[in-house]
This record gives C-alpha cells, structure tokens and sequence, in this order.
C-alpha cells in the first residue's frame, strides 16, 4: 500500500477546504438545516457545479472525472470536518453506485451525467429501520427485507404495462428533498419472491414525502408514502440486487469512515484550543497532567481510525478487499469517544444548544443509529472473516 497521496488527491482536499472554510461556519450549518432542503443548495451547486463531488468515482463516459472511492473518501473527510449539510451522502455514496451497477444502457446514460453535474439528487429508500443489514454492514439481511407480503414494506405490482409501488418507507436520507428515489420494493407474490429496485421521480403522482425531525439535524430524513406511485424497474428483473447493495455498502462504509474521521479530528481540535485558552486554578487545563493524558488517548484513536479508513478506501480501489464495515466500526468508536471528552472537557458551555460541540456528538449517535451499532459492525466483519471459525482444523 502506497500511504502518498497524488497531486490531485491533494488539490481536492485543499480546494475543499479552503472553501468550506469561507461558506460553511458553524452558523451556516444552523442556517442551512432549517431550510426546506436541509442543506444551502448554493453550496451544493458550488461542491457539485464546481468542484464536481457528485462525479469524483463516477467514470467518465457519463460526465464523472473517472476517480475511485479514494477520491470521494478524502471529500467526505472535508465534509465532516464542517459537519456540512449535503446530498453528497445519499447521491453519490448510496445511489450512483447502484445506477451504474444495476442500471440498463440507457438509464446509466440518462441518470448518471445529471447527478455527476450535480443537477439530480437521488438516494435509496429501504423499508423499515434495515439500512445497515441491507448495505451487508450489520448482518445479512432477512430474505424478506423488502416487505415479503407483510404489513410495513413496499410491494410492488404491474400495471398497464409499467410498475407500481404501494407502501410506506421511513429515515430515508435526504428523501424530502431528492429528485430520484431508488425504492426497494418486494415483488412477484409468495411463488416468486424477490427484492427489486425502481426508480420514482421526486415528483412522481401518489408520492408523499414528509420530513422527519432527526437526532442530527445535519443529515435530513424523510418517511415517504407510497400510494398507487409509477415506477420504473431499475436494471432487469433477474439482477442480482443482493450482491450490487452489498458492494455498495461497502463503499458506503468507507466513506462514511472517512467522514467520521474528519469530525472527530475537528472535535479534538477543538477541544485542545479550548483547554490550552480555559485556565483554572491560574493555569490553563491543557496543562494539567489528566487532561493531556486524556487528549493524547483520543488523539491516538482518532489517529488509528484515520488509518483504518484510509486503508479501506485504498483496498476497495485496488485490492477489491472489503473492509469498509470494520473501518465505519473503528470511526465511529473515535468520534464518540472524541465528541463526548470534548463535551466534557468544555465544562459547562459544552452541554449548550450554542456551542457546536453538540452537534459533533449528535453525528456520532446518529450515524451509530443508522449505520451501526458499533459492536455488531465489528461482530460481522469478524464473522465475514472467519476470525472465530470453530471448525476442525486437520493436519
């Protein structure tokens, strides 16, 4: 493994965040969450338009710049630094993937130059609360995950030559304000069950979106309504749906790991300023023995866990190999282990709605709700892995 970063993987990491520092102050992430979008679409068309993140691991022949999940990994980094609100996550992260995994000619060529532009939001849309177990993070998935005919899921049925889409789909990412939806919807009745994936337009007739009040504000969730809604299938019916969201899981994981690292590093930074500016007893804390013992702990996770991701997003570029869960498990660990000694070492004002402190632990809870928990991250990476296998083993 080559730990250099190229000329251009520097240059994005310095563009980014050179801008992020001028458009993305801790008020502009308060100011930009109470939007209808949950995000500052001028700063998504500066990211998208100009910087061109949507396209970063999407090839060239459909408008991408042809990079690979070490690219977007590095952006994420950036991103979580700020704690920018962004579609980039499920846009890039979740639903490109399968596009061009699952996608025919013609819908690859239609959809996929329109998010690298950045004029097309998309993300994934699974029912229940089995994002993780879907992606192949936390478990495998039930064979049923889609619905299986029960109460609770979205079924899928043909129509007048076409598909439809009858059920209710709740924390989908950034699902009130997408232009594309990638549902996860079961079909073809107890004979031929299977899980498919089609695409629904933001606007689709019979569509009703509704956002959702989440735990961190920074990443917008919505419950979608499906009532009678046309849809397109995604791909053919005999695609291997399973395997396509298992490697994009992967990904996922990666740059979710990547994210995770930027926040924690900028939590702990943070958290350094403060205790080398508050001074108790005629001295700064950062001086006090405890305090550094307790900064250097969390400097040396956040350190490990850097690694951890930058490794993944280099494996899944190169080697193929897939540890994108055990590095999310890793990063996420550190961020909520720098998040809360952050929160307690700024004393009393770091239990405040109007320090950012806050929202720095809000992110950690949060993704470990939606992507984790961190035990069971861990528990199937090792289990994928065989590290505990009790077979026999002969001589």
């Amino acid at each position: 493994m080559d730990a250099r970063f190229t000329p251009e993987q520097d240059h994005i990491r310095r563009t980014l965040r050179e801008l992020l520092d001028k458009r993305c102050a801790p008020g502009d992430v308060r100011a930009a969450v109470d939007t209808p979008a949950g995000y500052d679409p001028a700063l998504w068309t500066a990211l998208a338009g100009d910087l061109g993140l949507p396209g970063l691991a999407l090839p060239e022949a459909h408008g991408g710049v042809g990079g690979t999940t070490t690219e977007l990994a590095l952006a994420a980094e950036e991103l979580g630094k700020a704690l920018a609100p962004s579609p980039l996550l499920a846009t890039a992260v979740l639903a490109a993937p399968l596009i061009t995994a699952l996608g025919t000619p013609a819908q690859r060529a239609d959809l996929l130059p329109r998010i690298a532009s950045g004029a097309l939001t998309a993300t994934l849309a699974v029912p229940g609360t089995a994002l993780a177990a879907v992606l192949s993070l936390g478990g495998v998935p039930d064979r049923d995950w889609a619905g299986g005919g029960r109460a609770g899921g979205v079924q899928a049925t043909r129509k007048d030559a076409g598909w439809r889409l009858y059920g209710q789909v709740g924390q989908v990412l950034d699902g009130h304000s997408a232009g594309l939806l990638l549902v996860a919807a079961h079909a073809g009745g107890y004979a031929r069950s299977r899980t498919l994936l089609f695409l629904v337009p933001g606007d689709a007739p019979g569509l009703v979106r509704t956002r959702q009040t989440s735990l961190d504000a920074t990443r917008s969730q919505a419950r979608l309504e499906l009532r009678d809604v046309p849809a397109e299938l995604l791909g053919d019916e005999d695609a291997d749906v399973g395997g396509c969201l298992s490697l994009a899981g992967d990904v996922a994981a990666t740059v979710l790991a990547a994210e995770a690292v930027g926040a924690a590093d900028r939590i702990l930074g943070l958290t350094v300023e403060h205790a080398l500016r508050r001074v108790q007893f005629g001295r700064a804390i950062g001086s006090f023995q405890a305090v550094k013992h307790r900064l250097a702990d969390v400097y040396v996770q956040v350190q490990a866990a850097r690694s951890a991701a930058y490794y993944a997003a280099w494996a899944t570029a190169h080697e193929g190999e897939r540890v994108g869960g055990l590095a999310l498990a890793q990063a996420l660990d550190s961020l909520r282990t720098a998040a809360a000694e952050g929160i307690q070492l700024h004393g009393g004002i770091g239990f405040t709605w109007e320090h950012e402190a806050q929202l720095y632990f809000k992110r950690a809870a949060g993704d470990e709700l939606l992507f984790g928990p961190v035990h069971r991250l861990r528990a199937h990476a090792a289990e994928a892995a065989r590290l505990f296998d009790t077979g026999e083993v002969t001589v």
